[in-house]
């Protein structure tokens, strides 16, 4: 099986294909044009009719085109080639005017993102908690929000099944300002493997020993079951099935289900496993945009506040303690 990357669609016979067609269709259409408006009736001559008559005398003749819509058609012809050899659309021929659509688009591009960069020169270097707390500042976020979050995550954060909610005090890779940002900046990437717990029967023995560890109603005698076989999972879930933030290893035992919490969607999940991801976002929005999102994304309601750092007195009476040894 070839892979897209290698397929026909990116060959250079595709070039050449559409340069073909479009000579032969230009050259058709002067032959067609050409032969419908040479021919003409002797003197007294009436023209074929084409069609019944209609209402006693209405007839459709076949008669040549008049002469102004004749040239008008050649004028079309005339206009495609000029057009074709200014601007792209002949295979590869890039036109020698140079211009092409993504060009364009960088260039309104930038223009929006400089004036961008004015109003946001204020933020820029106010942390993300403070420009969270500006009523502005959280306006733009939201219109940020709304453009490129909106569609996974929902108008409002809460996301849904296979999108985080991000609405929540409940943060698969940190919640903290730093953590936020790092998530929208670099994107982060989610896999569990399947068939972890062997068949489908052992699956939902785990299914129910995660619901156990997290107090939620479950099948005793399935939990016990599977509690053995939870020992394929709790290298990365703990032994307490509560996770890891810092490898996004998720927490089982909170509410924060990415694909339900249900003992049919936990089963499905340790079956199947789970690949997901999130995408950078830095290289496409820019480092202002990102900035402003994540302080958005972080004052939603879920945001985690950075540990306060240890007091300097304490700090150095540790520091000096083994010395005093």
């Amino acid at each position: 099986m070839t892979d897209f990357a290698g397929s026909d669609f990116l060959s250079e016979f595709w070039h050449y294909y559409i340069a073909a067609l479009t000579v032969i269709g230009i050259v058709f259409s002067l032959w067609l044009l050409k032969s419908q408006t040479t021919q003409k009736l002797a003197e007294g001559e009436q023209a074929e009719v084409m069609a019944p008559t209609w209402d006693g005398d209405l007839q459709e003749l076949n008669n040549p085109l008049p002469r102004w819509w004749m040239w008008m058609f050649y004028a079309l012809i005339v206009f495609g080639i000029v057009y074709l050899v200014l601007y792209p659309g002949f295979g590869k021929y890039a036109g020698t005017l140079g211009w092409s659509s993504y060009q364009e688009w960088k260039d309104d591009k930038d223009a929006v993102d400089a004036e961008f960069e004015k109003v946001m020169a204020p933020f820029k270097s106010q942390d993300l908690m403070a420009v969270a707390a500006d009523p502005k500042a959280r306006e733009m976020g939201q219109n940020l929000f709304m453009t490129y979050c909106s569609q996974c995550h929902g108008s409002g954060g809460q996301g849904g099944k296979g999108f985080p909610n991000l609405a929540d005090n409940l943060w698969l890779f940190g919640g903290t300002p730093d953590d936020v940002k790092s998530s929208i900046a670099n994107g982060r990437v989610g896999e569990m493997p399947g068939g972890m717990a062997g068949d489908e029967r052992g699956a939902r023995e785990v299914a129910n020993y995660v619901l156990s560890l997290g107090g939620k109603p479950h099948d005793a005698a399935l939990a016990a079951a599977g509690k053995e076989k939870y020992a394929a999972c709790a290298g990365c879930h703990g032994e307490d099935g509560k996770g890891m933030n810092a490898a996004g290893f998720p927490n089982l035992v909170d509410d924060a289900w990415q694909y339900g919490g249900s003992v049919e969607a936990i089963t499905e999940s340790i079956v199947k496993g789970r690949k997901g991801g999130m995408p950078a976002q830095l290289e496409a929005l820019g480092e202002a945009k990102v900035h402003l999102l994540s302080a958005y994304v972080w004052g939603l309601g879920g945001g985690v506040k950075p540990a306060a750092p240890a007091p300097v007195e304490a700090a150095s009476a540790e520091a000096a303690a083994p010395a005093a040894n």
